[in-house]
């Protein structure tokens, strides 16, 4: 069998747009091997040579003192993509991320970071196609998959990148590929071996009494008064195909 290798990817950093000069200052990766976590983790805070901004630093709390020390993007890079080459990503709301990871690479004469790995999977596309209409945030899949987050006071990479890698697991439990594959061919043994006589069969059928009848009537009448006439109901049964 084929190994399937994904990592589970997530970013902190300076503020909210690389074009402004915001950095990277933590990545956390969770590795996956064939759906099953391996403890292969990779987890580097980054000296991203600037300050936070107010907001972003509200949001993660790791200060500029914090960080003086820590290596520059550029020493840890070849390391980090080593770890991650060949394999496939998986980030919640993956163009953030990937537009700070690839303004690095860019400092750094590298290629885009997608250019390295197999496939990059965004699981809040997948999330809201899962659930339309809903909050899809990593919070709120947590609440919904039952998966508990409670220490998480503040944001950080590695802390996200496992909650993550549960989330995703829990959102495609079952499947190994997003990919559905169609048979060309029925499988007609399978077809003959389930197949039923039905010519002798006798189907009892039942009809409603006048006081049933009635009763529904009167409820569909109460639902017309309380909708304005838009009784979908009543206007099949006063229009019967």
């Amino acid at each position: 069998m084929q190994t399937l290798r994904q990592i589970v990817l997530d970013t902190e950093t300076t503020g909210l747009n690389p074009r402004l000069g915001n950095r990277i200052i933590e990545i956390g990766c969770v590795e996956l091997v064939n759906r099953k976590l391996t403890g292969n983790n990779f987890h580097r805070y980054i000296n991203p040579e600037r300050d936070s901004e107010e907001g972003a630093l509200a949001v993660h709390g790791l200060s500029t003192e914090f960080l003086r020390d820590k290596p520059v993007f550029a020493a840890i890079s070849e390391e980090f993509l080593d770890y991650v080459r060949g394999a496939e990503i998986v980030i919640h709301n993956a163009p953030f991320d990937l537009s700070f990871l690839n303004a690095e690479f860019e400092r750094l004469g590298l290629e885009n970071f997608e250019s390295y790995v197999s496939e990059v999977v965004d699981t809040l596309v997948q999330a809201k196609e899962l659930h339309p209409g809903k909050r899809n945030s990593l919070d709120a899949l947590c609440d919904r998959y039952e998966i508990s987050n409670a220490h998480r006071k503040l944001h950080g990479a590695l802390l996200d990148a496992e909650l993550l890698a549960d989330v995703f697991l829990a959102m495609s439990r079952g499947q190994n590929s997003f990919s559905i594959e169609i048979d060309e061919e029925p499988d007609t043994q399978l077809s003959e071996q389930v197949s039923i006589d039905v010519s002798d069969l006798t189907v009892n059928l039942l009809l409603a009494s006048e006081d049933e009848t009635a009763a529904h009537q009167a409820t569909l009448a109460d639902i017309a008064k309380a909708s304005g006439g838009a009784c979908i109901w009543l206007n099949e049964t006063a229009n019967p195909t």
